[in-house]
Formats: C-alpha cells, structure tokens, sequence
C-alpha cells in the first residue's frame, strides 16, 4: 500500500456516508478526496430517465451537505470517460489509493474492471468492496460450485450460509479533506427547463437523500412491515416499503435493512406473532430478489438484451408500433393497465402489482417484445434498475427457468378486483371512469349502454374499447408457441444435420424494420494478457461468461451452431407505420421441410438446462487463490476456456472468448432512442 497521499473514494450508486466501506477504507487511509463522476454516456442505451436524474441531482446534493458536516465535500465531475476523469482527480489530487464500491450490470463490470487496470498501472493502489449485497455473487453456489439457476435455491442458500452478512459500518466522526485546490468541480445538470415543472411535483412525494432513506427504513418497520403480508396486495394505497429508490441509489444499506429487519423477526417470532413473521419472511424475500437480480446479472451479463431460455428467441414477437404507442399512454381499454400507465407517466411509480399487471399484459396480450417494455420502465421509474427491472420481465416473460409459464394469461378485469377491489385506484387515474359503478368498472365493455350513459362514457370516444380481445390474445399466443417450438425444432434439426439451410433465410422472409440508428455491430476486443496475479479478497471478480444454444444431449454439437442464424431482436420500431396490420417476424416456410419424424413439443414442455462444468475451466480463473473461512475465491483472470453456460441462449456468444471480453460496450449492441409519452 502507498504512503504519503490521499485516498480518492469514487461514489457510485452508494450515495451515503454510513455503512459505506469504501469510505471507511479511505477515512481509515488519512485524508480522503470524495468524487462522482456524471458520465450518463457511458450507460448508452440505458441514459437515465427524467424522474432518476431528479432524483440523483437530490440525492447527490443531501451527500455534500453530509460530508461538508464531516469535513470535506463531494467533488463532481461532468465526462464521457470515467476512468481518465478518475485518472485525472488522482494525479491532481495528488492521490495514492482509490477505493470504491462494487456494482454489477455489464457495463459496469467492464469499466471497475479497466479503472483497476489503468489505474494499477500508474501505481495507484486500488480497492473495492461489497456495499450493495448481502453475499457477494461469487460466494453463493450450489455444492459443485456452480450458479443457482432458481431463485428459490439461491435464497434458501442465501439464508442457511454458514456466516451471516457483515454488520453495517456507522458513519465516520470526521473526515480529514484531501487537497482539491487543483481538482475543481464542475457543475452537473440534470435537467432541462422543460423538466422542471414536471419535476417539482415529484417533491411532494419524495425526499431523495440517505438520511431521509434512514428514516423511511425506520418508518416503515415500525409500522407497515407488521401487516405487509396482508395489505401488499392492494394497489389503492402505501402498503410498500417504498424503499426502491433508496436502495437503487445506494442511500440506504441492504445490510443495515436486513438486520434491522431480522431483529423484528426474532421480536415478533419469541411474542408468537405469526403475522409479523410471515410479514417478515415476505420482505425479505423482496430484498433475496433484488440480490438475485444482481446475482444473475454478474453470472449472466447479456440478461438485460437476451431471454436465458435460448428458445425464446425464436418466439415471434409482434411488431406494431401502435400497441406499443397504446399502452404507454393508458389507452389499451383495460382500465387497471391504463390506470398504472397514467399513474407511472404522471409518478415514475408503481406498485410492485401494478407492474406486474401492466408488463404480463404487454408481453402475453400484446406480445410486444419484453425489452420495449424493460426500456420503457427504465426511462420512466423512479427506482429504475437495470437488474432488477431485467429479472422482473424476463420472469413475467418466462424466459428464466422459474419464471412464469408463457401460456399463461393473467385477465386484467380479474386481476382488477383482486388488487382494486373497490375500484378507488382505477377512478383515481382514470377520472373518465370515475362515475361508473363498482361492478363494471374493470368491464366498461360489459356494462349496459344505460349504465355507461348515465356515467358519461362513450366507448371508442372518451375510453377506448379493449385494444385486443383476451379470447383472441389466448389463441394468438398459442399459435404463437407452436411457431416458436416449429422453428427452435427446425434450428436444432439443422444443426443434427450438419447443415445450415434451416434457417438461412430467416431474417429475410419478413424482416423486423428497426430503427436506422441502431448499431447491430457487435465490436470485439482482444484479450488482455497483463492481468495481476493476486487479489484482495475484497476485489471485484469480473465474470467469464460463455454461452450455448444446445440443450444436455446436444453438447458435441454446440460449436456448430456458432453461425447459424443472425438473431432477429424486436427493437422499438420509429419507421412503422402506425396504423399497419400487426404482423409477426415469421421463418421461411421452407424451414418447417427440416423438422424431423414431424415431432414437436408442447408448449409447456420442461426446458432441459445444460449442467456439465468443462473439469478444466473449475481452474480457468487462476491458479492464485484465497482462502476465507474454509472457501476459496479464485482470483479473475481471462479464461481461455470457459464453463458450459447453465441456461441455454443466443448463438452469439458461443465460444471460449468470455462474453465481457469480448463485449466490452456490451450495451452499444442497440443504440435505443429514449421514448417520449406521445411519440
């Protein structure tokens, strides 16, 4: 370790000074720089929507004023480049070390792992820690050491390790300021004028910052968490944590959460109140999802572009622009979907429900294609969240081995009077419906003329009839399944085959249009060989991930799939007609002659997910290790082979190259254009 300079701690998504381990490891160093960089750039597709850079400028505001309490202040920085302006605060400050805090999307991954890089080699002495997870990724697999590929097992994992998550840190007394005479800030803008006024309303509901994220933590278990079971599931209220964008930012500790939590279970467990208890075991599973979120999102880094079940790319996902264009402004015809659309415009929030209603109703109703919907809820959320937001569509899209089976139709008038039973959520967002009775107001269309006239509803004028019949969305996505099978059979018979005819022509019977800006290159980068040999126990590892298409039987056939097809991605249309026939990116016909013995299977059947471990690659990370508490933790290195991947996926990634290598701007794979309400 270096003497003599300070420490820079670069903040993140970790905008708070208690429990804050890079910042403890820096005030512990001596005097410490504090900095964020602003390099919305960098995220490519996933620039951050309006309501999340209001949040941000808040949030990062409520920092500075806490540091400058404790002795220094936040230096801000505006770049395109994260890891020359970290370059750049270190040798004008005259900085020694770094520290920092994990994250885990790709694109973060890529770039912690380059700061490392660039900045080792200049001498600085580098270090980052686990702030935003109960157990790191690496630390939770099964007993041959590979990736859970449920939730189920990886929480029941979660919760029976054999040491408990580290107890939250307190804040420092004081921090000794580094010198930033030469390191000036610069200031950040976060919004334009035409923002504003839509913003000041967001005030109103919330207050951005770690101190007030402490004390909605502290609200929240002393009052909601007891009947949380029991009133979760209504839409028409705060029955929420309300905690998401707290912890999206990194304001309050997922740690200091799921103490304080467990000590209301143990509370409430030794007073026999089961249900607190069931209370308490239903939130902790919310904060097991956010974790396998980030858990999925380290082990499998393309989860927010591609579904995990490799068959679901040949799904025929129906590009129309005007169902899309519907469903963002609330005029589908269902009135509870409408309702969370408005709601989501005029907030940036929506109960947990709500979203699932509105993302199954797009995915098997609508059958748009479940990244429209995933961008969609980045740009407009409050509590916006790559990984999360990934996981919860990909699950509502069945795409993941425990998610929702994809026949499966939820009816949104059902689902109305399950979370709204009164209907009061509906006539809120939905004022046209306001007068309508109790008893049709899920069913507008069922409810006699008289009915409708004396509430003033005009179907078709003022409140749209039902975009799409639940009866024909039931046979659409039927026939749909059983393209999707035909074809994946197809895929797999051309590959038995040795051939690649099956599917040559694929991506030009009926071409998806997509935007003109997208960039469907892929840029690969050559493998780095000057990596360390050791590492911090502390230190971010940075996945070798490889992918395959084939299912257990198929194994000595997987490098023949390699070039197979070009992946035909549903993007956001901008040069659709608005009013054209929805159509469907259909396989040459030619294909089905490739079927063999005409056997396909149903649509529910089960999904075999490739297990196999190459016994070579259980060393491919390194052959320096630590040990902790009798486990080993590889040091990363690039592999040059790689472990089968558990989940089947896109042929892309097949081959002995790690995918974050390989990708190292995985999200400039599509360059979406940020999507306006009306547009």
């Amino acid at each position: 370790m270096s003497g003599g300079g300070c420490s820079v701690v670069w903040f993140r998504r970790d905008l708070r000074v208690e429990d804050n381990p890079a910042l403890a490891a820096g005030v512990r160093a001596g005097s410490v720089v504090c900095v964020f960089i602003w390099a919305p750039e960098e995220e490519g597709t996933y620039y951050p929507g309006r309501v999340s850079r209001w949040w941000l400028k808040h949030s990062l505001a409520h920092l500075d004023s806490s540091l400058r309490s404790l002795g220094t202040s936040l230096i801000t920085k505006r770049s395109t480049d994260s890891v020359s302006s970290l370059l750049e605060v270190v040798i004008s400050t005259g900085a020694t070390q770094l520290f920092f805090n994990h994250l885990y999307d790709p694109i973060s991954l890529v770039r912690d792992h380059r700061a490392k890089e660039v900045l080792t080699a200049q001498g600085i002495a580098v270090r980052s820690f686990n702030a935003d997870l109960l157990y790191e990724p690496w630390d939770v697999n099964d007993v041959n050491g590979r990736p859970f590929t449920t939730f189920d097992a990886f929480w029941g994992r979660c919760l029976s390790m054999p040491y408990d998550p580290d107890a939250p840190l307190l804040p420092p007394k004081r921090i000794i300021s580094g010198d930033t005479s030469r390191c000036p800030s610069d200031t950040l803008v976060f919004e334009d004028e035409s923002e504003k006024g839509s913003n000041a309303l967001l005030a109103r509901a919330w207050s951005p910052g770690w101190s007030n994220a402490d004390k909605a933590l502290t609200t929240f278990i002393n009052g909601p968490l007891l009947e949380y079971s029991q009133n979760r599931r209504k839409a028409d209220g705060a029955t929420t944590s309300l905690l998401s964008p707290h912890l999206h930012f990194g304001e309050l500790s997922v740690r200091k959460a799921f103490h304080l939590v467990r000590i209301k279970q143990v509370l409430w467990a030794n007073e026999g109140n089961k249900a607190g208890e069931e209370s308490v075991n239903l939130f902790l599973k919310s904060i097991g999802l956010r974790e396998y979120s980030r858990y999925i999102s380290f082990n499998h880094p393309y989860s927010h572009e591609r579904p995990l079940l490799g068959h679901l790319k040949f799904f025929p996902w129906i590009i129309n622009q005007s169902y899309f264009k519907a469903w963002r402004q609330g005029r589908t015809g269902y009135p509870l979907v409408d309702a969370g659309m408005r709601e989501l415009w005029a907030t940036g929030w929506l109960h947990d429900r709500i979203r699932v209603v509105v993302s199954s109703f797009f995915v098997k109703v609508l059958q748009l294609p479940w990244r429209w919907g995933m961008k969609y809820f980045w740009d407009t959320l409050l509590d916006a969240d790559l990984e999360s937001d990934a996981l919860g569509w990909q699950y509502i899209s069945g795409t993941i081995p425990d998610g929702r089976e994809f026949d499966r139709i939820d009816n949104p008038q059902f689902e109305g009077y399950k979370f709204d039973p009164n209907g009061e959520y509906v006539r809120k967002w939905l004022p046209e419906l306001a007068r309508l009775p109790t008893e049709w107001i899920h069913h507008p269309w069922n409810a006699p003329e008289s009915v409708l006239q004396a509430a003033g509803i005009e179907l078709g004028s003022n409140y749209p009839l039902p975009i799409v019949g639940i009866d024909a969305a039931k046979t659409r996505l039927q026939e749909a399944l059983l393209e999707m099978w035909q074809h994946e059979a197809a895929s797999r018979a051309a590959v038995e085959n040795g051939t690649e005819e099956g599917l040559g022509d694929s991506s030009e019977s009926t071409p998806i249009a997509f935007p003109q800006d997208i960039q469907m290159e892929e840029n690969y980068e050559p493998v780095r060989n000057n990596l360390p040999a050791t590492r911090r126990y502390e230190d971010q590892m940075v996945p070798s991930i490889t992918t395959s298409l084939v299912r257990v039987e198929e194994e000595e056939s997987s490098m023949e799939i390699r070039n197979l097809v070009e992946e035909t991605r549903g993007e956001v249309p901008t040069n659709v007609m608005v009013d054209q026939e929805p159509r469907r990116d259909t396989l040459n016909q030619g294909v089905l002659q490739t079927i063999r013995n005409n056997t396909l299977p149903q649509p529910n059947a089960a999904i075999g997910l490739q297990h196999a471990i190459e016994d070579s690659t259980a060393e491919s990370s390194s052959s320096s290790r630590r040990e902790r508490d009798g486990g080993v933790v590889p040091v990363w290195s690039p592999s040059t082979s790689s472990y089968s991947e558990q989940f089947a996926s896109d042929d892309n990634s097949i081959g002995t190259s790690s995918y974050l290598q390989r990708h190292p701007q995985s999200h400039q794979i599509m360059n979406w254009r940020r999507l306006s309400q009306t547009g």
